[in-house]
Order: C-alpha cells, then sequence, then structure tokens
C-alpha cells in the first residue's frame, strides 16, 4: 500500500514537470514567433539575406578631339548554381549548354557534360565557368541554353567589376592619373558617379547569390570629362623628350605644350629613369618640382627693371671679363673672359650673369623691397592653382627674412635662390606672349552626360597682368633675337620662327659641382604665337652636355616643327594630285598609286599608338585597341582592300 502512493507520487511529480516543461515549451514558441518574431527574422534574413554596394562605372575621360584616354571596362566572373535549376530544365540543357561552352572555351564538350553533372550530384551552388569575361562575351554566355533562363530558373550567376584602361598606354599616364592622381583626381567628383545597391542571398559559405529585388538601387554612372589634352601633341612631346633624356642619359625631365591665348594644356610629358635605364612616367614634375630655374629667370628680372624704367635694351654693361665678385662668391659667365661692354639686349640674348647680376643689383641693392616687391606683384610667389593635385610652391625670397644675405640679390637675378615649377615658369613666359597678360592653365573643356554637354569651360581665365604691354613687347623682341642670334641660335630655322630663352643652372650643388638643369622656355611662332611650351632636362650626362642650348633646346624644335608641320595623309594625297596635274603625261599613273594609297590598308607593324591612330583615322577607319607599347598585330592585313568607317583593331605589345 505504501509502495502504491510513493509510485502514484512520483507519477505526480513525472505529470508536473512534463506539463511545466510543456509551458515552458509553448511560452518559448510564442516568445519565438508571436513577442519576439520580427527580432528573429531579421537575425535569420541578415545571415542568408546582405545588401552589397555596387561601384558605378567610373566616366570617360577624353582628349580635346574625344580620343579615350582612360575609360572604364566591365568585367564579369560567370558561375552556376547547380541546385536552383530543375532536373527537367537540367537533363534537357545538358548537352547542349555543353556544347556551347565548349565552342567558346575550345575545351571538349565531353568535360563540360562532366564538369556539370558532378556539381549537380555535389549540389554545387558556385560552380566556376569563366572569369575576366568582357561585355560582349558576356551577352554570349547569357544566352546560352539553361543559362538564358536567368539566376533562378537557369542558374545563371555573373558577378561584374569595373577596370580603367588607358587606351594610350603609358604616353601621359602621369598625366591622366588614376584615384586622387592628375587629371583622375582633379575631376573626380565628376567622373565618380553614385553607388548602387544590391541584395544578394548566402547560398553557401562565403558565395553570395545576386537577387532581382526591388529593394536594389541602381548606381548612376560618372559623367564624362573632356581634357584640354591633345593626344598626337602629348605624343610628339612624349617621344621628343624620351630622346632626349637617352641621349643625353638624364636623370628625369618634363615637356609642357599649353596654347597660347586660352591656357589650355595640350601635352604634359614627364619621364623619369629607373635602376634599368629606362624612362617612365614616374611623377609628375612639371606639376610639382619647384627648382631653382636659373637663366629662364632673367625673362623675369628684365621685366622688372623694364617696369621701373630703370635701364633700356641700349643701356651698356661691361661684363667684367666674365667674372665678378660680391663679397665671397663669384658670377661667372659661361663664355671664358666674358662679351666685353655689351647693350642689355644683347646681355639677354648671350644670357650673360655678369651683366644681369649688375643691372639689378646697381639699381636695387639700396632698395631690395622693391625688386622683390614687383616680382610678388606679378604673382611669382603663388601657386597658379590648378585642378591637378600636388602642385609646388615657389619661393622668392624677401629683404625681411632672416637668410637674406648681400649676395641674395645679384644671385636672383640670373635664377639662383628663387624656386618655381616648370609650369609656373611657362606661365610666365606665355603671359609675355599674351602681351603681358597671364591666363591660367587649364585642363578641362567640357564635361557630357551620355554625349549631351552640360558644363563647357570655353572662357580663358585672366589672372593678373604680370607687366605693361610695352614692356611685354619688348621682351618679345629679344626671346625672338635669342633663337635668331643669341644662345638659342642653334635651333633657328629661316621658315618657321620661334622665340624663347634657354637656362642652364647647376642643381644639388650642395652635394657636389657638376650637376645641371638644362631647360628651354618660349613660344612659336614668334609673330602671332599659338603654342608656348617649356623642356626641363635634370642632370643630363655632363660628358655629353649640359646646356639649355644643347640637352633642352632641341626637344623645343622638334615639338614646335613637328606640331606645325606634320602633314597628314589627306593633304600628301591633295599635293601629289596637284603635282599630277603638272605632268599630264603622268596623271593617270599618279591618280591609280594615291587611290591605290587610299583604298588599302598599310603596314602598321612598329608603329607606335599615336602614329597608327593618326594614319587610320585620316583614312576614316574606325579604330579599337588591346594592350601597350607598339603594334604588333593588325586585324586587316597589309594591302587588303578598305572601305569607310570600316573597324579595324590593332593589337599593342
Amino acid at each position: 500500500m505504501i509502495e502504491q502512493k510513493n509510485i502514484l507520487k512520483r507519477f505526480y511529480v513525472i505529470l508536473v514537470a512534463l506539463v511545466l516543461f510543456t509551458g515552458f515549451i509553448v511560452y518559448k514558441i510564442i516568445q519565438i514567433q508571436i513577442i519576439d518574431g520580427d527580432h528573429y527574422k531579421d537575425i535569420a534574413n541578415k545571415s542568408v539575406y546582405k545588401s552589397f554596394i555596387i561601384e558605378p562605372n567610373r566616366g570617360n575621360l577624353y582628349d580635346t578631339n574625344l580620343n579615350l584616354l582612360a575609360t572604364s571596362v566591365p568585367v564579369y566572373e560567370i558561375r552556376f548554381d547547380a541546385v536552383t535549376v530543375s532536373k527537367e530544365d537540367f537533363d534537357k540543357n545538358l548537352i547542349p549548354l555543353s556544347k556551347a561552352l565548349s565552342k567558346f572555351s575550345d575545351l571538349p564538350v565531353s568535360y563540360y557534360k562532366n564538369k556539370l553533372l558532378n556539381a549537380r550530384k555535389q549540389k554545387n551552388r558556385y560552380l566556376f565557368i569563366a572569369d575576366n569575361v568582357d561585355y560582349s562575351e558576356y551577352k554570349t554566355i547569357k544566352s546560352f541554353p539553361l543559362f538564358k533562363l536567368g539566376p533562378y530558373r537557369g542558374g545563371f550567376i555573373a558577378e561584374q567589376s569595373i577596370e580603367r584602361e588607358h587606351p594610350m598606354g603609358k604616353v601621359g599616364r602621369r598625366t591622366v592619373g588614376y584615384n586622387n592622381v592628375g587629371l583622375e583626381g582633379a575631376f573626380n567628383e565628376y567622373l565618380k558617379g553614385k553607388k548602387g545597391r544590391q541584395f544578394k542571398q548566402k547560398i553557401s559559405k562565403g558565395q553570395w547569390k545576386p537577387l532581382d529585388d526591388s529593394n536594389s538601387v541602381e548606381p548612376q554612372d560618372g559623367l564624362d570629362v573632356v581634357s584640354t589634352i591633345d593626344v598626337n601633341v602629348q605624343d610628339i612631346a612624349h617621344h621628343a623628350l624620351l630622346r632626349q633624356l637617352e641621349k643625353f642619359k638624364a636623370d628625369h625631365g618634363s615637356v609642357i605644350v599649353m596654347e597660347t591665348k586660352t591656357g589650355e594644356i595640350k601635352a604634359i610629358s614627364n619621364l623619369g629613369r629607373t635602376k634599368d635605364n629606362t624612362y617612365f612616367e614616374k611623377r609628375n614634375y612639371a606639376v610639382w618640382e619647384s627648382h631653382e630655374p636659373g637663366s629662364t629667370f632673367k625673362l623675369m628680372s628684365l621685366a622688372v627693371a623694364l617696369e621701373d624704367k630703370v635701364v633700356d635694351t641700349t643701356k651698356i654693361v661691361d661684363t667684367q671679363n666674365g667674372i665678378l665678385k660680391y663679397y665671397n662668391r663669384t658670377v661667372r659667365d659661361s663664355r671664358e673672359g666674358g662679351y666685353g661692354k655689351i647693350s642689355v639686349g644683347q646681355a639677354f640674348a648671350v644670357s650673360s650673369n655678369t651683366a644681369f647680376s649688375q643691372i639689378i643689383n646697381d639699381f636695387y641693392k639700396d632698395q631690395p623691397e622693391k625688386f622683390v616687391d614687383r616680382l610678388i606683384n606679378m604673382g611669382l610667389n603663388k601657386k597658379i592653382g590648378l585642378e591637378i593635385k600636388g602642385e609646388g610652391q615657389p619661393s622668392i625670397p624677401h629683404p625681411d627674412d632672416k637668410n637674406w644675405y648681400g649676395t641674395t640679390l645679384p644671385w636672383m637675378s640670373f635664377g639662383y635662390g628663387v624656386s618655381m615649377t616648370p609650369l609656373q615658369i611657362l606661365s610666365f613666359y606665355n603671359a609675355i606672349a599674351n602681351d603681358g597678360i597671364r591666363i591660367k592653365p587649364r585642363f578641362i573643356k567640357q564635361v557630357m552626360d551620355k554625349g549631351e554637354v552640360i558644363n563647357s569651360y570655353n572662357k580663358p581665365i585672366i589672372q593678373n597682368s604680370v607687366c605693361s604691354k610695352e614692356t611685354a613687347n619688348i621682351l618679345q623682341e629679344l626671346l625672338k633675337k635669342t633663337v635668331e642670334k643669341g644662345t638659342a641660335d642653334n635651333i633657328y630655322n629661316e621658315s618657321f620662327s620661334m622665340a624663347g630663352k634657354t637656362g642652364t643652372c647647376q642643381t644639388e650643388y650642395w652635394i657636389e659641382s657638376g650637376r645641371y638643369i638644362a631647360s628651354f622656355a618660349g613660344y612659336f611662332p614668334a609673330e602671332n604665337p599659338k603654342y608656348s611650351c617649356i623642356v626641363t632636362i635634370h642632370k643630363p650626362d655632363t660628358k655629353i652636355g649640359f646646356y639649355g642650348s644643347q640637352v633642352a633646346a632641341p626637344v623645343f624644335a622638334e615639338i614646335a616643327e613637328k606640331i606645325y608641320t606634320k602633314t597628314p595623309i589627306k593633304d600628301q594625297v591633295k599635293i601629289d594630285i596637284i603635282n599630277a596635274l603638272k605632268n599630264e603625261s603622268l596623271l593617270d599613273k599618279r591618280i591609280a598609286n594615291i587611290q591605290e594609297q587610299i583604298h588599302t590598308m598599310p603596314n602598321l607593324k612598329g608603329m607606335s599608338l599615336m602614329d597608327a591612330l593618326s594614319v587610320l583615322e585620316n583614312m576614316d577607319l574606325n579604330v579599337r585597341f588591346i594592350g601597350e607599347g607598339k603594334v604588333i598585330k593588325q586585324s586587316i592585313k597589309k594591302g587588303q582592300k578598305i572601305k569607310k568607317n570600316q573597324n579595324v583593331k590593332l593589337i599593342l605589345g
């Protein structure tokens, strides 16, 4: 009896425990499903669904003639979800899909058949199909059997990434830039676009499948920017500079070409030497590198003296046998024995240091601030204020500075103790070409959205007047005579006028002597200037040459002459026809030869990109490029007949 009571007691205890446990379970279910349901659903969704940022297509960057400098190219990775596809669809499309993939990749049909079957058996939801797929290939693969049914029914997964390509290759690469550097950085606000958002479903560890979702936000592509750069001028400047750097085994150098009236930068080339003695665009020396200009600064010094009317170009100066002492320092002319007694105009043309130190020191030694303040009023102590980041800081010493010495003023007269970047120097020379009006250098021409111009920047920005028109006209004549009879007479050309000033400056003399900067700044043609240009070459091999006239001036002359004398094929054809007409007996033969040249493909192998572009665009052909370097393959063979607007593909290497 007692034992039965104990059993019954244990039964009630167990029953109560079961009721309590059941009640607890029911409570937790209610709590999870109803009270905290939304919270747990969010956790579940976050572990299975996630919002991903979609990067927009960056806008295109063009040169002034709408040649591509930089463009965003979509690249795809193709995957396959073997689980989401029904058995009926999979079995029906297995062989057709395998055949399509085989034709696309040149791998056997059996390879893809086995690969797809194994993925189905192993329930692989992220099977790799192809990568580095361009847009046209992506469209092709998307149309394959089964894949064309879409991501759910067909298991098709495409993941897009964006790559930035530069059709010009390494030419002008530093100017074009990347991220926050160069033109890419300067106009990033236009180019970058707005990011989008896309939901993806987690299908296995670390693998996410894109979903078509109403909450997805499409990215907004960036705007296109038309720069002032001209790829043809850029190519001319690049190769002219490269040849001279290689010839003189120089450390680095830069070239800038600017349109005189507008301030539009047509070319900037910056090349630095590598350890294996090749050259590439290491830094934007033209914009960044502030250094002592040397004799190119004599233009600024003389502009001050002429504005203050302390000299005129006929005043006679004794060059003191080419040697002149100021305290414990010696000024020397490059010509041993000096130039004797010469006029100020002649002193400028032959670049006499002793003459210029006397001109400036004699008239300003008691009031050096008058000389310096005039330079400051010209704006030479301020940055230009470029869109491109990294502009170097100019330096003009002032008598109030602690490091102002008795030798500072005479040394400033010929470009020592001051510091400017090549573009800042060129800006002043361009002002002289513009009768004293300083125009701000400019890199942007237009902003476009899908081919429609939304902003134009065609109006020149006048910064200030550096001198009177009278003074500018005097300096223009002196710059012209420097090329005709002065230190740059080696580049004088009777049929093509140029104006400019050579510069030869010691650099890093605090480390060792024998290191030089050779430069030439000027404009062309001398009458009614179209372009201004500066060439700066650092640390040429002194055994080969180091003077500005030897090293830098020939680069200037080559650029100037090529810009004005490079005749396109169409013009040459006209000349050939005119010449043929002079001799009627040869007329038929000449016209036949000309038409043959026009309607057959030339041999482009070994040409640079820009040379090939020039040839093909003059033949009214549409050109596409792949790779960098020189042409190694062309889609239309040499001598093959061509038609207007025909497509040509070039492979560079």
